[in-house]
């Protein structure tokens, strides 16, 4: 069986010990009754399963189902494909799913016993308590049917990008990237995952990483209900680093009703290395008026250069 290499983006593992990349060796016998994943993938219904959402098919307004992060990359998918914009395509496993998923599991109580009394101000208690809590959400979802589900949609993509294909793992929380409050960081993440076997172990993890210690924690500190809380995953093609790589926020600026200026930080390699706080980034301001194309760089906040372009 193939090793993978799982990046740890501050998540279950990096909550406990230090970030970094681990050799994972993925289970054995991961398809029910000892039949190989084709077998398996040929003995499903054709058509979307219940639990997956292709980015073609998903919105802005899908937050609920999705969370923030594959809401929004069902959002440029849909709207940039046709501009030849090549953004790279995938699904998300719903929100749903994870909570279907929980209850015929009969997870709920279980969580609730773990958190409902717990002392986040307890370091030792919060601890013990979010790693049993990710162990009852790793189980939970081990399904069957999300196996199969998982490894239908995975070889659609290989359709589309060839055998084997490599593909990014994210979690995504249907409360993330708010105006008042944001998870980066909390949730796992797994990098250059191939094959239905390992890719249905990175899914596992990412949905049992709602409950990494950070994540438990923030969510007491602004007020936010464990349980009201869900996670997506999202799946795509995964493209290695090959030059800069950079993650980006936008705001307005302040007194110009007639601009809007985007922060921008990029880093070489790995733009989750950014997220972790490993690297020490670039930084920018580029300012784009609203009245034309016309996009400036004014600002080059942590070199401290100005320049325009």
């Amino acid at each position: 069986m193939r090793q993978g290499v799982l990046t740890h983006i501050n998540g279950a593992g990096a909550a406990n010990g230090p970030a970094g990349d681990q050799t994972f060796e993925p289970s054995q016998g991961s398809f029910p009754n000892g039949l190989d994943s084709v077998m398996n993938i040929r003995s499903l219904r054709h058509g979307t399963p219940i639990s997956i959402r292709w980015f073609k098919d998903i919105r802005l307004a899908d937050v609920p189902l999705v969370g923030g992060k594959n809401a929004s990359l069902g959002e440029l998918y849909s709207n940039l494909s046709d501009a030849g914009v090549r953004v790279p395509n995938g699904f998300a496993l719903t929100a749903q799913a994870y909570r279907d998923a929980l209850t015929e599991a009969a997870a709920w109580d279980k969580l609730h016993r773990l958190l409902d009394t717990l002392d986040k101000t307890q370091a030792v208690e919060l601890v013990r308590c979010a790693a049993e809590a990710r162990a009852i959400v790793y189980a939970a979802t081990g399904t069957d049917r999300l196996r199969l589900e998982i490894a239908q949609a995975y070889t659609q993509l290989e359709a589309e990008y060839g055998s084997g294909v490599a593909v990014a793992v994210r979690s995504s929380a249907t409360a993330e990237d708010l105006p008042t409050a944001s998870f980066a960081g909390q949730h796992e993440s797994f990098l250059n995952i191939r094959g239905a076997e390992d890719l249905f172990e990175a899914c596992r993890r990412c949905f049992a990483s709602i409950f990494t210690d950070r994540a438990i924690s923030y969510r007491t500190d602004q007020g936010f209900d464990h349980f009201k809380v869900a996670l997506s995953v999202g799946v795509m093609k995964w493209y290695g680093p090959t030059g800069p790589r950079a993650a980006s926020s936008s705001r307005s600026i302040p007194n110009r009703a007639s601009a809007t200026s985007f922060f921008i930080t990029g880093a070489y390699g790995l733009g989750e290395n950014i997220v972790q706080g490993l690297v020490d980034p670039d930084e920018f301001y580029v300012h784009k008026r609203l009245s034309g194309s016309d996009i400036g760089l004014f600002s080059a906040a942590r070199s401290g250069r100005s320049n325009s372009a």
